[in-house]
């Protein structure tokens, strides 16, 4: 979130093998100071080798977001992006092609990235707002 940079993984399924394998690129991705991550409540996030592996890992700290709160979650947000950038129009054949897309939509992203600013930014003023008058 600081830099806006982001790190990408394909996996054949949503799994704490997988998960865990993100935590570690996550992490080499971000070797200084500690790393908090905001996620939902899927059980491969909190499952027991998941707090086993955290337990290795004091640097990575987990936020849990309210169930029924997704809004809360920057990544919903950073999603979209990224599959217009690289899976909107596509056909795929295999996994390996989707993995090829997510590598250079990732790279063409962070190219551009910026910090991410959580909420929406205050609407702009309006200086000739115009004025009805409505005679009955």
């Amino acid at each position: 979130m600081r830099d806006g940079e982001a790190v990408t993984m394909t996996a054949s399924s949503r799994n704490s093998v997988n998960y865990q394998r993100f935590g570690e690129l996550v992490e080499r991705a971000n070797p200084t100071g500690d790393i908090w991550v905001i996620i939902d409540n899927l059980s491969s996030h909190h499952g027991v080798s998941t707090r086993a592996w955290l337990a290795d890992r004091p640097r990575i700290k987990h936020a849990f977001i309210p169930v029924g709160a997704c809004w809360l979650n920057l990544q919903e947000a950073w999603w979209r992006i990224f599959r217009r950038e690289a899976l909107a129009g596509q056909t795929f054949a295999d996994a390996a092609e989707i993995a090829q897309a997510t590598v250079h939509a990732t790279a063409a992203l962070n190219r551009r990235a910026r910090p991410w600013i959580w909420g929406r930014p205050p609407p702009l003023p309006r200086h000739r707002r115009r004025r009805f008058v409505y005679c009955l």
